[in-house]
């Protein structure tokens, strides 16, 4: 017989996997299901689902506009160390899973619940994300992981699918279209189905926010991104909450074409997965962070914090958000950030996205000294002194093999 639950906190997005888990929960653990959704920026998707988490058998749903506390505490921080999973995933669903974790086990603890759930597979990195932000937060917590539970009865996606005819549960994904996404204010990832033969062109049919490049404006568009201290603060000289900055220049990049990933990325667990991404405003932010940071941030302190952005990354991607590491981690980044302030413009057309012009009251750049014109700051004679010194070992080894 199944262990048994009083009440239990789900993690609910409406999508395939949660809207039969609630069922199915019901079914098997005989307990009240409670529905979490967060509103990390996936528009249209919350639509409904208030009615239908209560239709599908759930008491009641916690439905929470997390959408500035996402890009204020997740993204930015992330956008500060210039993370990039192995140099080209902005990391968009990794960086909401901890946050969404974290919501689901506050609520567990309003409710009184004994058990939080969620609908990742045991193939897929987001159980672990999940779960070890469970773990880092509440360890008394029970754990329902359905995918890996032993009361489980689905073996693939096509099963749920029938089930889900079965009892009449609406769900966003037929046979015809069997691919799974996921939004945010990030990004939109898109999964599975036909998308998992590495050699197939994804179908422009898939794509939701971005416009094909051959498709995008014959005129390019400027954005002047303004950052204090490494974090975007205003767009085209208006100020706008973190949120709203995302919204904007994803709207702006979209139209442009631009943001679009097609990758084969190493999961945590082992294997190897292909993944379509949408990140139109992330990719505008990235670029243009680095614009700033050229002008205002030491050779040195650059050349260390980038040597921490594949570690940063693999944290954030494997789940770690909530380790004694990140945390250390983050000061480290965020202490390089003090003086990452000034103004990025950015072209963008059909897809590109260029740094046209940078500027900071910060700037370490000096026209005097890097002028190719006759300057009175420098004397180039001083080089030659300079290349003979860092030239010595490399003449006592040539000298060794005489």
């Amino acid at each position: 017989m199944p262990g048994k639950f009083k009440k239990v906190v789900l993690a609910y997005s409406g999508g395939l996997d949660t809207s039969v888990i609630v069922r199915w929960l019901v079914e098997t653990y005989k307990c009240e299901v409670i529905c979490f959704a967060a509103d990390v920026g996936q528009k249209e998707e919350l639509t409904g689902l208030k009615e239908k988490a209560i239709k599908t058998g759930a008491s009641k749903i916690y439905i929470d506009d997390l959408r500035e506390e996402f890009a204020r505490d997740f993204v930015f921080p992330a956008l500060r160390a210039n993370a990039l999973y192995e140099g080209t995933y902005l990391l968009g669903t990794s960086l909401a899973r901890p946050l969404i974790a974290k919501r689901q086990i506050e609520i567990a603890r309003l409710e009184g619940a004994d058990a939080v759930s969620h609908g990742a597979t045991g193939k897929g990195n987001d159980q672990v994300r999940f779960e070890l932000t469970y773990y880092a937060l509440n360890p008394e917590i029970k754990i329902i992981a359905a995918w890996k539970d032993d009361h489980w009865k689905f073996d693939s996606r096509e099963s749920m699918i029938n089930y889900a005819a079965k009892y009449k549960i609406p769900i966003p994904l037929t046979k015809a279209k069997p691919y799974s996404s996921d939004r945010n204010l990030l990004h939109i990832s898109h999964e599975g189905g036909i998308l998992e033969d590495p050699w197939a062109e994804p179908p422009e049919n898939i794509f939701v926010l971005t416009k094909s490049p051959e498709d995008a404006p014959d005129k390019p568009t400027y954005l002047d991104i303004d950052f204090k201290k490494g974090n975007p603060v205003s767009v085209n000289g208006k100020k706008m909450s973190p949120a709203k900055l995302m919204e904007y220049v994803n709207t702006v990049a979209g139209a442009n074409g631009i943001g679009r990933v097609d990758m084969v990325e190493n999961r945590f667990v082992g294997m190897k997965s292909r993944g379509v991404y949408e990140t139109p405003g992330g990719t505008v932010l990235w670029a243009a962070h680095r614009a700033v940071e050229s002008i205002t941030m030491d050779r040195e302190v650059m050349f260390m914090r980038d040597s921490l952005i594949p570690k940063y990354a693999q944290l954030a991607y494997n789940g770690f958000w909530y380790s004694p590491e990140m945390k250390m981690l983050q000061t480290y980044i965020d202490a390089t950030q003090e003086n990452v302030t000034g103004t990025a413009r950015m072209k963008l057309y059909k897809g590109n996205c260029i740094v046209v012009g940078r500027k900071s009251p910060n700037s370490l750049y000096s026209e005097a000294f890097a002028t190719f014109e006759k300057d009175t700051v420098y004397n180039q004679k001083d080089a030659t002194g300079f290349i003979k010194l860092n030239g010595l070992r490399l003449i006592i080894q040539n000298m060794l093999k005489k």
